[in-house]
C-alpha cells in the first residue's frame, strides 16, 4: 500500500523466507508488518506454512 514489495525467497521446513523491498525494506514498522499482516495472511491461506521470516 505504501510502495513496498515482498518477495518470496524460499520455503523450508514450513517457514516462508521473504525479502521486503522498497518502502517496506527500510521501514521501522517492517517487523510489525511482517508478523501482524503478512504472516497472518500467509498462514491462514497456506496451512503448511507455520511462520514467515525476513531475510
Amino acid at each position: 500500500m505504501d510502495g513496498g514489495e515482498v518477495w518470496l525467497i524460499k520455503v523450508e521446513g514450513g517457514v516462508a523466507f521473504v525479502q521486503m523491498l522498497g518502502a517496506c525494506g527500510g521501514c521501522a514498522m517492517a517487523n510489525a508488518t511482517l508478523k501482524m499482516a503478512i504472516e497472518q495472511t500467509v498462514t491462514a491461506d497456506v496451512p503448511e506454512i507455520t511462520s514467515v521470516e525476513q531475510v
